[in-house]
């Protein structure tokens, strides 16, 4: 399939045998999952490989390609990839919907946004007027970006107001 296109490739299949993940990677497929699998797991994985090769959910390609790594606290967000990087390099896997909480925080440093603004602009489904949806998703973020997540310094909570992307 590599020889003739660059489409992504995403293995699903029931093999627990991690030489089976191993050549399934090597043979170049995108991503490796195992059954059973989460629906929505299935569905972030998809877009996230979309993304990495430049196109979108619908399968338009991105009219300009983003080559550019943001510092999220100690790590390292790839905008080109959605991907992220812990301090020693390692990845820290994230969710297509923490890939746009995290660009929209870029896109907003130092401005302190709303709940309201942030469902606006990262949250792609409908939601309800006292949606906390937000605070969840920044909480598990912080877990993965921050020192120390119970004092956050990389995301912080403007009380009353919303958070603000310190950098």
């Amino acid at each position: 399939m590599r020889a003739h296109s660059d489409v992504p490739v995403i293995t699903l299949t029931a093999a627990v045998d991690v030489v089976d993940r191993i050549v399934g990677l090597e043979m170049g497929a995108d991503e490796y999952l195992r059954k059973p699998v989460d629906l929505r797991e299935l569905e972030a994985r998809i877009k996230t490989a979309l993304r990495r090769q430049g196109g979108s959910a619908t399968g338009r390609a991105s009219a300009t390609r983003r080559l550019e790594t943001v510092p999220f606290g100690p790590c390292q967000l790839h905008l080109d990839s959605a991907r992220l990087f812990g301090p020693e390099g390692q990845e820290i896997p994230i969710t297509a919907m923490e890939f746009d909480l995290l660009q929209l925080f870029h896109e907003n440093k130092g401005r302190a946004l709303s709940r309201d603004q942030i469902l606006e602009r990262a949250h792609k489904k409908g939601w309800a007027a006292f949606d906390r949806s937000i605070d969840l998703r920044v909480s598990r973020l912080r877990r993965k970006i921050e020192t120390n997540p119970s004092k956050p310094q990389t995301i912080r909570t403007i009380r009353g107001v919303g958070y603000v992307f310190e950098g």
